[in-house]
């Protein structure tokens, strides 16, 4: 495997970040996941948009859209897959240890890695943990995943493949890695975007789809 490591692809073995990286050290980071069908990245312009609105959530300096754009395009054609899963990363990059950011420039990786196609259905359970629809991080894609780790562990503990969180209103709100839809009386429901839930690409289009 190749990926594309602050400016220059490397085999996977010599692709490296620092240790002392925020986005290793504190989770200072923001990431997208990117559909890639025959080497065609999915949607890019709005995965784009939202790691644009999520490096600004967390005060992080816009990421050069331009270079990203290149680095996903040098990652597929490195790496051919008929359907994979295509990672940008973008980090704070070299900082102290604790919370404040370093003078360091950015880290950008972009990883692209085979996936199975998805059933057409799954086993869900719900979780006593909740999302925080008012937290400083609520809405941005971040790479503090520690609670949809713990999450997703505990419905795979109980035989499904995925879990539902409330809101701290106790209000249906997302899954670890998916909205959520619901049809009731011919009509497709979704919680708003105000329950905390993030904004999902697949759920934009959808929405503009269903739209009548």
């Amino acid at each position: 495997m190749r990926i594309w490591v602050n400016g220059a692809l490397a085999d996977a073995g010599e692709a490296t970040v620092s240790v002392l990286d925020h986005g290793m050290t504190v989770g200072d980071g923001v990431f997208e996941t990117v559909k890639a069908v025959d080497g065609r990245a999915f949607a890019l312009r709005r995965h784009l948009d939202r790691l644009e609105r999520s490096a600004s959530g967390l005060g992080l300096p816009a990421p050069d859209r331009d270079e990203v754009a290149r680095a996903c395009a040098a990652v597929l054609e490195a790496n051919p897959v008929e359907l994979g899963r295509l990672r940008i990363t973008y980090t704070g990059g070299v900082a102290p240890l604790g919370s404040d950011r370093g003078d360091a420039a950015a880290t950008l990786i972009v990883a692209v890695g085979a996936t199975p196609r998805r059933p057409d259905t799954a086993a869900v359970v719900t979780v006593p943990w909740t999302r925080n629809e008012r937290g400083a991080t609520t809405g941005l894609k971040t790479t503090s995943y520690a609670e949809n780790v713990v999450a997703l562990a505990r419905a795979h503990q109980h035989g499904a493949s995925e879990a539902l969180l409330a809101n701290t209103g106790g209000m249906l709100c997302e899954g670890t890695g998916s909205n959520v839809f619901v049809v009731l009386g011919g009509r497709l429901l979704t919680p708003p975007l105000s329950s905390g839930c993030l904004a999902g690409i697949t759920r934009a289009l959808v929405l503009e789809w269903t739209d009548p």
